[in-house]
């Protein structure tokens, strides 16, 4: 599909570019905080732009027209940023770090952290826009949180499941709920290190 022919118009080399600022950004940080503490907070960082049939499908969905107005401005998750951390404070500090960007303001944010889906889900929902132009998702969570997340999305869109939903739902809670309380006991011996090595 030609540029010209994309829902995104000629914006998508200026997307790919608001994209790649805040991934080095991230980048910024992650060197910064692991010369002050040899480890690296971030496990792994994903980024992409959703596809053209992909945000043409979402704008159907929401009974918007296909247009460039859409998905560039109705639709707010065209860049999208999920960035997982080993232990729940790295999230915590990656947001506020984010948050203090001088090219980013927040347009809404949600913690599913500290206040649970009632399916168990658990990460950091954040709306941004880079210079007052482009909107980009950012999700944090923690390795178990994006674990945990893989799996309830095969649950949820996978069309395999037929019996067993409905235990396989509440093992999905019971495990979302042993994994939150792992995060909690494994940041409190992290701490418990960090303070060691100061004293």
């Amino acid at each position: 599909m030609s540029e010209t022919s994309s829902i995104y118009g000629r914006h998508l080399p200026e997307m790919e570019s608001v994209m790649n600022s805040i991934l080095n950004s991230i980048g910024v940080l992650r060197r910064r905080m692991a010369e002050k503490t040899d480890s690296d907070p971030i496990d792994h960082c994903l980024a992409r732009i959703k596809t053209d049939e992909s945000m043409r499908a979402k704008c159907r969905l929401h009974n918007l027209p296909e247009t460039e107005e859409s998905a560039l401005n109705e639709i707010h998750d065209a860049i999208g940023i999920r960035i997982v951390c080993a232990f729940v404070s790295d999230v915590y500090t990656i947001l506020n770090y984010l948050k203090s960007l001088p090219d980013i303001s927040v347009v809404t944010e949600k913690d599913y952290i500290r206040h649970a889906k009632p399916n168990g889900y658990r990460s950091y929902h954040m709306i941004v826009r880079f210079k007052e132009k482009y909107y980009v998702e950012i999700q944090l969570r923690t390795i178990s949180m994006d674990t945990w997340a893989a799996l309830e999305h095969q649950l949820k869109y996978k069309k395999t499941v037929s019996g067993n939903e409905d235990l396989i739902t509440s093992e999905l809670k019971r495990c979302a709920d042993e994994l939150a309380s792992t995060d909690v006991s494994m940041q409190t011996i992290r701490d418990m290190i960090y303070e060691e090595r100061e004293n």
